[in-house]
This record gives structure tokens, C-alpha cells and sequence, in this order.
């Protein structure tokens, strides 16, 4: 396996317990091995990602984000995240297309995409498209068979009512109700140290970039 995410995992899980600045300064070669084994994991998938998307000139400094977390409105006063996460998509973290969500953490490690906090104007056109066909477009989406086999259901929060402008016996009311579009699949620890993730993960991005494209189409731009 030429990433040792392994040490990446241990590092994480001892950080859950030592959620500290004087542990972290102790411990910051461990970090940055830990931070190196990822991107040379990102490295390796950006080189092979041209079956899902042209990632153009990204790298994968791009795409992690900072394991410093932002406290400043959040009661939660401890300093670090205990995942190491990346957007892969063209720009990395700053993209405006489709992109394709990495987190690494110990027994809580996923892949996910769609739609996370959708502005007003994209939560109207969503819907729009949505009413324009009944769902038919999305709902061929989601339960095509590739889609099933890696997210199953769509996740993510909806409404208790109809939503204004929308009759509650609409034929699409469940996917119009939906406040998030989310296709998550989630990874062991095993599934991460496997020699072939990166190949495995582009496999999984692929089956959801149907659903990454349906909602590029409506509102210009990844959520």
C-alpha cells in the first residue's frame, strides 16, 4: 500500500483523546506524516480521475482541508477535527463544478456528494425541475441500479409539509420536500487500507457523477 493511512487512522484516533493545542505541538511531525499519507492518497487519485472528471491543473493541497477547526461561532471549543476530508473536483476545495467529498476518520469514513446547503434561488430551481418532469429524471437517477449498489436511498433533511406553491398530492411531493440531495456511502476502516482504494473510490465517483451532473445542469455549480 504505498499510503500508510493506517498511521493516519492511529494518529486521528489518539487526536479523539488529546483534542488539545499542547498535545497537537507535541505531536506535529505525527500530523504532518499522517497529512502527507493523504495526499499522497489524493495524488494518486487526481492521476487517475479522468474517467469522472478533468481536474485540470488540481492538486492535493487543493483539495484537503485544514484540520484546524473554526470555533468561533460554535460552543465546541476543542481546537481539531478528528477527520482529515477533500473535495475532488476541478479547483479542489474552491471548485464551482461537480465535485466528490473523501473523509478519512476512524470508523467513520465515507464518500458523499450532492447537495448539502443549497441556497434559496438553487432550492427553487431544484424543485422547478423537479415539478417540470415529476421526478422522473431523478428518480432514474437514484434508483439505477450502479447508484443502489454503492448509496442505496437518498439521505439528508426534508420537510414535514409540502412545500409552499406545492400541492400535497403531487406525484414527485417526496423528492419536492427534500431540504438536502445527499448520496453518501460509507467505508470501513478496512475498506481505506486496501491497496486498491483510490481505484475503488473513482469507481464509487462514478457511479455518482449521473447524480452530481442532474443538479450541475440546474444550478451551474456543485452544493
Amino acid at each position: 500500500m504505498p499510503q500508510n493511512l493506517q498511521f493516519t487512522l492511529d494518529f486521528l484516533e489518539e487526536l479523539r483523546f488529546n483534542n488539545n493545542k499542547t498535545w497537537f505541538d507535541e505531536n506535529r511531525k505525527r500530523y504532518d506524516q499522517a497529512r502527507a499519507n493523504m495526499e499522497e492518497l489524493i495524488t494518486d487519485i487526481i492521476a487517475h480521475f479522468a474517467p469522472v472528471e478533468n481536474l485540470g491543473k488540481t492538486t492535493a493541497k487543493d483539495c484537503l482541508f485544514r484540520i484546524n477547526r473554526d470555533v468561533r461561532f460554535s460552543k465546541d471549543k476543542t481546537p481539531y477535527k478528528l477527520n482529515m476530508g477533500a473535495l475532488i473536483g476541478n479547483g479542489g476545495r474552491k471548485t464551482s463544478e461537480r465535485s466528490y467529498y473523501l473523509n478519512i476518520e476512524p470508523g467513520n469514513s465515507f464518500i458523499a456528494g450532492g447537495v448539502y446547503a443549497p441556497l434559496p434561488e438553487h432550492t427553487k430551481a431544484i424543485r422547478a425541475a423537479i415539478d417540470s418532469d415529476n421526478g422522473k429524471k431523478l428518480n432514474a437517477i437514484v434508483n439505477h441500479a450502479d447508484f443502489k449498489k454503492y448509496f442505496g436511498t437518498l439521505e439528508g433533511e426534508t420537510l414535514k409539509t409540502a412545500p409552499k406553491g406545492y400541492a400535497a398530492d403531487h406525484p414527485a411531493i417526496d423528492l419536492l420536500k427534500r431540504k438536502q440531495f445527499l448520496a453518501s456511502h460509507k467505508l470501513d476502516d478496512a475498506d481505506v487500507l486496501k491497496d486498491d482504494f483510490a481505484t475503488y473510490f473513482i469507481a464509487v465517483c462514478k457511479a455518482m457523477k449521473p447524480f452530481e451532473r442532474y443538479f450541475n445542469d440546474i444550478t451551474g455549480a456543485s452544493l
